[in-house]
């Protein structure tokens, strides 16, 4: 197993951060790492996402620093260069995941179907995003399109939060569950890196109950 991988499944949960201004991206490092989660998915929707990457990595050289909603082969290219560890699509595109195999890096593309759970299996992938979890049936649709694929393990991202991400983190086909609630865009628009460390320390604790 790749080491950033199981860096993933260690962390347990990913926080998943949208910056709109590169400026919250070493204050927002810092709450994560204070609150004992010094990890990201940095999606790639806004303009700030190379810069936001290139500033955490750079100021925290121990954070694990992904990056997000990653679609084309340019991106993977921008995110890597900035520091990425590793890559996250929504979707699976065999063009994006073949780059990033070719090039050693590690990816997780967004499954939803059993179908896409084979075309990730035949390009050789041992790990998947569900995605949008919740929306598209949660645990259960996940416990029930896994029994055939007994290898094969799923990282939910959607509409998980402390309601329910117990739950998902008990399942052994769970590697690790990607979230937002603890980053959430109001809290890092109105500057409550304390509310943001608050909440990750809350999301540590949840998975040391989780998993020991």
């Amino acid at each position: 197993m790749n080491e950033v991988l199981q860096k993933i499944h260690e962390t347990g949960i990913i926080p998943v951060v949208v910056l709109n201004d590169a400026k919250d991206a070493a204050p927002l490092a810092k709450a994560l790492c204070e609150g004992g989660l010094p990890c990201a998915e940095v999606t790639f929707r806004t303009a700030a996402a190379e810069e936001s990457i290139r500033i955490m990595t750079s100021e925290y050289p121990d954070m694990f620093v992904g990056a997000g909603t990653v679609l084309t082969t340019e991106q993977v290219d921008r995110a890597v260069a900035a520091g990425a560890k590793f890559i996250v699509s929504p979707g699976l595109n065999p063009k994006v995941v073949k780059y990033c195999l070719d090039k050693n890096i590690p990816i997780t593309p967004g499954v939803v179907t059993p179908s896409e759970v084979e075309q990730a299996i035949e390009l050789g992938l041992e790990i998947v995003k569900f995605f949008p979890a919740e929306p598209a049936g949660g645990l259960n649709m996940i416990k029930a399109m896994a029994a055939p694929y007994v290898n094969m393990k799923f990282m939910p991202t959607g509409g998980i939060s402390p309601k329910n991400v117990r739950e998902y983190l008990a399942c052994d086909k769970i590697w690790a569950c990607g979230g937002s609630w603890m980053v959430k865009g109001s809290l890092v628009d109105a500057g409550d890196f304390d509310k943001i460390k608050e909440m990750t320390a809350e999301a540590v604790q949840i998975v040391k109950e989780c998993r020991g």
